[in-house]
């Protein structure tokens, strides 16, 4: 049955195309990044009037800049997609009604939102294996050779952070009776954990620091964040038992 409730939600992001636009944010999101590294010094030491000393100053581009810029773009680009297509999986479905009539058939409303959540998981893990080539294939032009053990690393922390928001926006979903209310509480929720993750004693502990991590691996450097990974982890687990019990609860 589940795999059947899975099927299903991964036709239904196929439909509204929630599932191309995913995979498009995070593939074009990994292919632009080791070009923006390579180019951007060029084009900025070409601007008209720009004195030598300062253009003297812009640095040559490195394979760890090219790093730098695809998890600056996949988490941006990815925050924003992921926030926005998890926030009214559960929301537009009660609304409608067609919820209600989902529950018909012999299923239970746990497996309804794990079906949700592994099928945003699949489109996830799809859209983030086709950024990581897009990226090697780039880098591998422009940089040369590089650990591709660095590349699994990194994409796997992009993956672990783009997953807490999608399931954030998925416990939003759940809580909010319409769309309107769960498109406020994902964005809301958003800006409280950007809000916590700048503070030092706090951020060590987030998923922001993730990012840190993977570019501290980019560059060979750096300790390992896994108390970050942990809680990220762990809350990423809370999200979902608390989506899993506000609709076990819900009127439809």
């Amino acid at each position: 049955m589940m795999r059947t409730l899975i099927a299903k939600e991964l036709r239904e992001q196929r439909r509204t195309h929630r599932l191309l636009i995913t995979i498009a944010e995070l593939l074009i999101a990994g292919l632009i990044s080791p070009l923006l590294a390579r180019y951007t010094p060029l084009l900025l030491g070409m601007v008209p009037g720009l004195p030598p000393e300062m253009a003297a100053l812009i640095p040559e581009p490195s394979l760890t800049d090219a790093f730098a810029q695809y998890i600056k773009n996949v988490s941006q680009f990815g925050l924003l997609v992921v926030i926005v297509v998890s926030m009214g999986m559960i929301a537009q479905e009660v609304e409608r009604g067609t919820a209600a009539m989902l529950l018909t058939k012999p299923v239970r409303r746990a497996g309804v939102v794990l079906a949700k959540w592994s099928a945003g998981l699949l489109v996830l893990l799809g859209g983030m294996a086709l950024s990581a080539l897009g990226f090697a294939f780039y880098t591998l032009v422009l940089f040369g050779a590089f650990s591709p053990a660095d590349l699994l690393a990194v994409s796997g922390l992009l993956v672990v952070f783009l997953l807490f928001y999608f399931s954030l926006g998925l416990l939003a979903s759940a809580l909010a009776p319409n769309q309107g209310l769960a498109a406020a509480g994902a964005f809301g929720g958003l800006l409280l954990v950007l809000i916590v993750d700048a503070l030092p004693w706090l951020g060590d502990y987030l998923p922001g620091d993730l990012l840190t991590w993977g570019g501290q691996i980019a560059a060979g450097e750096g300790e390992a964040a896994w108390g970050a990974l942990l809680v990220t982890l762990l809350l990423t687990g809370v999200f979902v038992a608390g989506a899993v019990g506000k609709f076990r609860r819900q009127e439809l």
